[in-house]
């Protein structure tokens, strides 16, 4: 089985930081790109920023400047720095992830897989 798990969110004030983070686990054999999307209540989910496995970046035009995505591939982890936060970053953050899951010298599996969230409220 795959799971990600998120970490890392809480309560801030504007102007703030906070970091997030998200670890894969289980039977997972290569990962190509992690994401990191958000939902607001009454919005659709959408794309904060991803990471592919060679390190290109891509940002939503709301985020750039302000967030930054990182991974550790030996560790099947990816992070998302966020500073400077507004009101408007309030969100449940999710982890995405493109990943082949199986075992050493079997069938591998390519599927996209999502963490549970984790609830970002940035507020006076």
């Amino acid at each position: 089985q795959v799971q990600l798990v998120e970490s890392g969110g809480g309560l801030v004030q504007p102007g703030g930081s906070l970091r997030v983070s998200c670890a894969a686990s289980g039977n997972v054999l290569i990962i190509y790109a992690m994401g990191w999307y958000r939902q607001a209540p009454g919005k659709e989910r959408e794309l904060v920023a991803s990471i592919s496995s060679d390190g290109n970046t891509n940002y939503a035009d709301s985020v750039k400047g302000r967030f930054t995505i990182s991974r550790d591939n030996a560790n099947n982890m990816v992070y998302l720095q966020m500073n400077s936060l507004k009101p408007e970053d309030t969100a449940v953050y999710y982890c995405n992830a493109d990943l082949v899951r199986g075992k050493m010298g079997g069938m591998g599996y390519r599927e996209d897989y999502w963490g549970q969230g984790t609830q970002v409220t940035v507020s006076s």
